[in-house]
């Protein structure tokens, strides 16, 4: 660790008296510094264990001790061992993100309270079991991504499926990584895993593809070396071949009327289609192959429709299956909730005539206007956004500190991307695009000055390098400015300093909680399980004592 005990056992004893209900209580230092990475910027994670069969809240209180953020979590035994007992369960495909990162951060922290309680609750998980989950969970992931890479190249997205390749390549090195004992779920901390695991041909072969830009691979090749590498590192089920890839059915319904198509989805969503992409359309027919699909559209006077075909497929309103394994559901763990992209609500007027709703041209596939619950899901996530892109903020100052360029090159993107699902969500864009593809989801978004400028600073920060302390300054500087874009923009530029005070985190709870309010009324999706917790607290820290 690079705290002492000493030290951090001292600053234990001053943010307990902060904490109701402690006495008798394990503690333990979990997350990135126990783990042995970390930096000046790092919070110092305390989890309160209770021997107790209580509900204990799930929502951290973050208090500011002797100029440290320090995050505090309770968990009971019960709380813990239906932790672990659902992890054992579950199959990969179905084990939530948070469950494997509450468990994995228990079971590699260290214990400065009470240890024989500690001793006792990680014996209920055995950690060789735990990382053959998290390898498993990783490698389905992957399998995943892969497979929808290698579908949306056939549709001639070759952009899209370099960035599903790349997303595909990091979880495949999860997992192999987690194979090896390094379990912790983090991708921002995945150099230094590597680093602990020693040199390896697998690993020296990830390095050079982890970045598409640096391989100087073209498109094809890129994504060709990807599935390979993918293979080598365990993931299987993932080889392409003729016929592998089908066109399946997502459950929604086709209305017309006249000569105009619309597409319900969900039972609220209504999708109209411009002439060319209705032709596309009427060809579809599920269980075809990828291959036949494309004939098809062509003979029906649609051709080339491959990229028709892949927004269809972004949008939910077809599936591409793997043959002989379902429809294909990707997504990006510790990233933006997985889903169907909804786009920015159609601007053409009238929004309907006798003919059905009006669309924008002949490839339209436009989304008549959102309905309440839409947005109060996504100004929600916009709040979220924000606080994210303060939390990767600090993490980029941390790794610039420590000279720790690669961490500081993740740390540097997720802020770059967690500025854009706050531009995506002020456009009603919800859920949320997984993060590998938010740069090019702007494309959703209307034309006007601040959006043309957001694009071509994203393009060009999505590439950057952070190699010395000088590109790091400049790295910086550049997203600072970005983000006060953004801001602009979207409205958000008086936006508290969440990490900064105890002032600055109490206004971003007031400002969460009053769009919390609304959401809840709506029943509206919730940014993060533990808003709830902000909600029956009343827009209060759940753990913070009675003045």
């Amino acid at each position: 660790m690079i705290l002492s005990e000493e030290y951090l056992q001292n600053l234990l004893d001053k943010t307990l008296p902060q904490i109701r209900s402690t006495d008798g209580c394990a503690v333990v230092l979990e997350g990135s510094i126990a783990e042995g990475f970390g930096n000046s910027s790092s919070d110092i994670d305390f989890l309160l264990i209770a021997d107790s069969d209580a509900d204990l809240p799930t929502m951290p209180s973050l208090l500011f001790v002797d100029g440290r953020r320090v995050e505090v979590r309770t968990r009971s035994v019960r709380q813990i061992a239906e932790q672990f007992a659902a992890v054992a369960a579950d199959r990969p495909g179905a084990l939530a993100e948070d469950l494997l990162n509450r468990c994995q951060r228990l079971l590699r922290s260290f214990p400065l309270r009470e240890p024989e309680l500690v001793a006792k609750v990680k014996e209920l998980m055995p950690f060789d079991g735990f990382r053959t989950a998290v390898r498993d969970w990783w490698a389905h992931a992957a399998r995943q991504s892969v497979r929808y890479a290698l579908a949306l190249r056939q549709l001639g997205q070759e952009q899209e499926a370099v960035a599903w390749t790349e997303a595909g390549l990091l979880q495949a090195v999860k997992s192999w990584a987690a194979d090896r004992g390094e379990t912790y779920l983090e991708p921002k901390w995945l150099p230094e895993q590597l680093g602990r695991i020693g040199d390896h041909p697998l690993a020296a072969r990830y390095l050079t593809l982890a970045s598409p830009s640096a391989s100087v691979l073209g498109a094809e090749e890129y994504v060709t070396e990807g599935v390979r590498l993918a293979a080598d590192l365990g993931v299987t089920g993932a080889a392409p071949g003729p016929g592998q890839l089908t066109l399946a059915g997502a459950g929604v319904t086709t209305w017309q009327t006249g000569e105009r198509v619309h597409v319900v989805r969900g039972r609220q969503d209504v999708f109209v289609l411009g002439d060319r992409a209705a032709l596309a359309w009427r060809s579809l027919v599920f269980g075809r192959t990828l291959e036949q699909t494309l004939a098809a559209a062509d003979a029906a006077g649609a051709p080339q429709a491959g990229p028709l075909i892949a927004r269809f497929l972004r949008f939910g309103l077809v599936r591409v299956a793997w043959r002989g394994d379902g429809p294909i559901v990707p997504g990006l763990p510790l990233a933006a909730p997985s889903g169907d992209v909804t786009p920015p609500p159609s601007t053409a007027r009238p929004v309907v005539g006798v003919g059905g709703a009006t669309a924008g041209g002949a490839e339209a596939i436009d989304l008549v206007p959102v309905p309440a619950r839409r947005f109060s899901a996504a100004a929600m996530t916009l709040v979220w956004s924000n606080v994210l892109v303060e939390n990767a903020r600090e993490d980029l100052v941390g790794a610039l500190d420590r000279g720790q360029w690669s961490v500081a090159r993740l740390s540097a993107l997720r802020m770059l991307r967690f500025a854009l699902r706050g531009v995506l969500s002020s456009y009603a864009v919800n859920p949320l695009p997984p993060d590998s593809e938010v740069v090019r989801r702007l494309s959703l978004l209307p034309a006007g000055a601040d959006l043309e400028d957001i694009r071509s600073r994203a393009g060009q920060l999505e590439t950057l390098t952070i190699a010395s302390a000088a590109q790091g300054e400049a790295a910086l500087t550049a997203l600072d400015g970005f983000v006060a874009l953004v801001r602009r923009a979207t409205g958000a530029d008086r936006f508290p300093s969440s990490f900064d005070s105890s002032d600055g985190w109490r206004q971003t709870l007031e400002v969460g909680y009053d769009w919390l309010r609304l959401g809840a009324h709506l029943n509206a999706d919730l940014p993060i399980d533990e808003a709830s917790d902000l909600l029956s607290s009343g827009g209060a820290q759940p753990h913070a004592a009675s003045a």
